[in-house]
C-alpha cells in the first residue's frame, strides 16, 4: 500500500508527463486528456479530444504513442486505457486540425 505521499508523487509525474505529450497532439488540432489514474494498479484512462476523434490513426496514437511513452517512463503503470472524445461529429472533429491521416482522394 502507498503513502499518501506516494501517491501523489505518481500523480504529479503522471500529470507532467501527460502535459509533455499534449503539445504533440495538440499540434495537430487534437488533445489529450488525464481521465482517471489509478496510481495503487497501474491503470491509467486517457481521452484524446478534438481533431483526435475523426483520425484514422487515434488508436496508434494512444497505443504507440502515450502508452508505450507512460509504461517506459513510469515504472509504476501497468495498463493504458484510451478512448476518443465521442461528443463532438466528425465534421467538427476534422476541420479542428491537420491531423497525421490524409485521404489520398
Amino acid at each position: 500500500m502507498l503513502t499518501d505521499d506516494e501517491r501523489a508523487k505518481r500523480l504529479a509525474d503522471l500529470n507532467e508527463l501527460i502535459d509533455l505529450i499534449r503539445p504533440a497532439v495538440q499540434a495537430d488540432g487534437g488533445d489529450l486528456v488525464l481521465v482517471s489514474a489509478d496510481v495503487e494498479e497501474g491503470v491509467v484512462r486517457v481521452e484524446l479530444q478534438g481533431s483526435c476523434s475523426s483520425c484514422a490513426i487515434s488508436s496508434t496514437t494512444l497505443q504507440a504513442g502515450v502508452e508505450r511513452i507512460l509504461q517506459d517512463r513510469l515504472e509504476w503503470v501497468t495498463e493504458v486505457v484510451g478512448g476518443v472524445d465521442e461528443e463532438i461529429d466528425w465534421e467538427t472533429s476534422a476541420a479542428m486540425g491537420r491531423g497525421g491521416y490524409r485521404p489520398a482522394w
